[in-house]
């Protein structure tokens, strides 16, 4: 019989500084050194030395071109971007041929939720995915999110990589919806629960103590909002602003959660108007750090997607500034739909009379999550089982 895969890679804007990326990359290696503890695992990611140091794994620089995310207006610039460009088809297709196997673990790296080029990540996606389908390594995306997206470059690029990928799993239906409509053969997909779901849950709080966290965003829109980034900007901050400062002022202590390196600019911007030594800022460096943060908390408003979960999974009643169909869909599935408000357009009186609605049925959402974290546990044993299925089918199996 053939030998279970010796060499695994994974795949994505890792290390780069998004908790919900770093998150899901947690979770899959948690998975494989549980499972698969034959397997070299190594990476090529946006932050290698992040990767190596946090995980200890071997880890590869995406890009050749280390000013890939940087804008290009001089000569030098465009013409090393274009460069890179060509030089990362033969680096993609050299790092994919060295393993069985690479997953893509969770993100939403079928989605523009979020400004994005078709040049940048959706460009190096389809790269791994048709690398992969050349030299017969097999690509999994794994938990997933899609979102529609307008972009007729993006969208081609997304949905290729889609096609050219070994297996494919959403992390909510609507993902899938979205690759079913983009014309992805979806058919033999499945949907299970956010990756993240699968890390350790942390201690509940031993007594409430009146904390509120709000988890922040750098947020100006999506892909179709450039126009006006900077108006929904405006209004995002100012109404998040005076949310925080309605707290302070009924002596709530709140600390202030980010899911990404750029949310520090909102985070000071906040502390600076509100002004009150009952508003904090978090330190927290992973998602178990933040589910330690919302474990602690009476109460969540947070706008990442991940902020949320990490409330969700620590049991703690949560209010969603929800900026994308996929956090109202994650509401929904645990029990709290009612609870989310456009980041778009934040209106903090209504914001305000919602979180006072939610506090009131504290008790009863708590048992609500506690029993929809449970089911979600479950699903995604499936989620491994089916992996574990698809990519190593010759995987030894426990007497």
């Amino acid at each position: 019989m053939k030998q279970p895969p010796s060499r695994v890679g994974v795949f994505g804007l890792l290390g780069s500084g998004n908790l919900g990326n770093d998150g899901s990359l947690e979770a899959v290696l948690g998975y494989l050194r549980a499972e698969h503890p034959e397997a070299a695992v190594d990476a090529l990611c946006g932050g290698p030395e992040v990767v190596t140091a946090r995980y200890r794994i071997p880890a590869t620089r995406l890009h050749w071109y280390r000013g890939e995310y940087r804008t290009a207006s001089r000569a030098g610039a465009i013409l090393g971007k274009g460069l890179g460009k060509l030089v990362d088809v033969v680096r993609t297709a050299a790092w994919v041929r060295r393993h069985e196997v690479v997953i893509v673990p969770g993100m939403g790296v079928l989605e523009a939720t979020l400004p994005l080029r078709p040049w940048g990540f959706p460009y190096a996606l389809f790269l791994l995915c048709a690398s992969g389908r050349l030299v017969g390594t097999r690509v999994a995306l794994v938990g997933v999110g899609a979102a529609p997206i307008r972009d007729r470059a993006t969208r081609a690029l997304v949905r290729w990589s889609a096609r050219l990928a070994a297996y494919r799993s959403y992390r909510d239906e609507l993902s899938r919806e979205a690759m079913r409509a983009m014309g992805v053969d979806t058919a033999r997909d499945e949907v299970h629960p956010d990756l993240a779901f699968s890390l350790p849950a942390p201690p509940a709080a031993a007594v409430p103590g009146g904390r509120v966290c709000v988890g922040v965003m750098d947020f100006h829109g999506g892909n179709d909002d450039r126009a006006r980034a900077e108006q929904i900007h405006r209004r995002y901050l100012d109404g998040t602003t005076r949310f925080v400062r309605a707290l302070a002022e009924d002596g709530r202590q709140v600390r202030l959660l980010t899911g990404d390196g750029a949310d520090a600019a909102v985070v000071d911007a906040i502390i600076e108007v509100v002004g009150s030594p009952l508003v904090t800022a978090s330190p927290a460096a992973s998602l178990a750090e933040l589910m330690e943060e919302t474990a602690a908390a009476d109460a969540v408003v947070a706008t990442r997607y991940h902020n949320l979960v990490c409330a969700l999974k620590a049991g703690t009643p949560t209010l969603a500034l929800s900026y994308a169909a996929k956090s109202d869909a994650l509401m929904a599935e645990m029990g709290l739909g009612a609870y989310c408000h456009p980041a778009r357009e934040v209106d903090a009186d209504r914001l305000i009379e919602q979180f006072r609605e939610l506090e009131k049925r504290s008790a009863e959402l708590r048992q609500t999550l506690a029993e929809r974290n449970l089911a979600v546990t479950h699903r995604l044993d499936h989620q491994f089982t089916a992996l574990t299925a698809a990519l190593f089918p010759n995987s030894p199996k426990d007497p």
